[in-house]
């Protein structure tokens, strides 16, 4: 029963082509982590459990076999007879939704809506309507977000069913610097992540698998590739921007503890949104030792946090102006400071 639950969610998926092989291997993998004493299943098992759904058992599984083109290890292409079943929303294992999981999808979808992109996927906007056929049957929000509108509003929604699907993608994107220079890449989509109201897309250039981060204000088209195999992160994203603020990752910076110093005007600000997760209120004996050292600081507190330079860090610093002072490293307070004086003649030379 378990590797019909598995084939039946394989052969109703239209993100990826499975041939015969390609289910033997993906059931024994999915066996394999629910009983890890198993030793999979060989090719003949699937084959008779096909079998078995389209014509010997009760469910009678309408099955279409169809040559599609595959990219195989030595980089060619080639052909393969790939299984599916013919209507998409078939299933052996249909069953009704209950009150109490249409709330709760109802008001996950509601969450869902406040997103630019995902409303206009067509899935979601079809489940929306299933379940709440009633004409005017509308909520006010309970949650808001603040949204930065993208000019391919489908985009989002694409990038996030190429991502839960597990599916390999070609971009084509430009940079602010030559926004007329189109690139194409090869990529491996992992993470959408939200940063100061602009959306980012993480993942691995299929090249070299070298991790990459693009802004989806950059990105002009997003088509599938279903003959390329998707590689799995190798990698705790999670724990890659952990060390740092934003979304710029520069492997070679190494983690610095930086100390500042925050005026009695900013310092709730600072403690009730830090600016970073590692942010911790420097009391006592260390915070005392620290106003000797530094005797022009009148009042305020002081605060440390732990993690790599980068341009938003420096940002974020800098946009307190002398509310917040970096007292080291001497490598980061320099540049803060280079980029203020930098402000300030910029100003000068725009004086009446």
């Amino acid at each position: 029963m378990t590797r019909y639950m598995i084939l039946d969610e394989l052969l109703s998926n239209r993100y990826h082509d499975y041939s015969l092989d390609d289910l033997t291997d993906e059931v024994s993998r999915r066996l394999s982590e629910l009983y890890p004493d198993t030793k999979g299943v060989v090719r003949r098992t699937i084959e008779k459990d096909i079998n078995y759904l389209e014509y010997e058992g009760p469910y009678m599984a309408e099955i279409e076999r169809r040559w599609v083109p595959c990219v195989n290890k030595d980089g060619k292409t080639t052909q393969k007879k790939c299984l599916r079943y013919a209507d998409p929303s078939f299933s052996i294992f249909k069953k009704a939704l209950s009150d109490d999981e249409k709330h709760l999808l109802r008001e996950a979808l509601s969450l869902l809506g406040q997103f630019d992109g995902l409303p206009n996927l067509e899935a979601l906007e079809q489940l929306r309507q299933s379940l709440f056929p009633k004409q005017g049957e509308t909520d006010r929000p309970i949650i808001s977000f603040t949204k930065n509108p993208l000019e391919n509003s489908n985009l989002l929604g694409e990038i996030f069913t190429a991502i839960s699907q597990r599916q390999v993608v070609e971009i084509d994107y430009h940079t602010f610097a030559k926004p007329d220079n189109m690139k194409t890449i090869v990529f491996h989509p992992y993470l959408l992540k939200e940063y100061n109201r602009r959306w980012f897309l993480i993942g691995a250039a299929d090249s070299d698998k070298k991790i990459l981060t693009f802004s989806l204000d950059r990105i002009d088209g997003v088509v599938p590739l279903s003959s390329h195999e998707y590689i799995e992160p190798q990698e705790d994203l999670a724990e890659r921007f952990e060390d740092i603020v934003g979304v710029t990752y520069i492997e070679e910076n190494p983690l610095c503890e930086i100390l500042f110093w925050v005026s009695d005007s900013a310092k709730d600000y600072i403690k009730t949104k830090p600016i970073h997760e590692s942010q911790r209120h420097i009391k006592g004996e260390k915070a005392e030792t620290m106003r000797a050292k530094f005797p022009s600081l009148k009042g305020g507190e002081f605060f440390r946090i732990d993690c790599k330079k980068n341009y938003e860090l420096i940002r974020e610093l800098a946009s307190f102006g002398k509310e917040l002072i970096v007292l080291s490293p001497d490598e980061i307070r320099a540049e803060i400071h280079t980029r203020i004086s930098e402000m300030a003649e910029a100003y000068q030379k725009t004086e009446k």
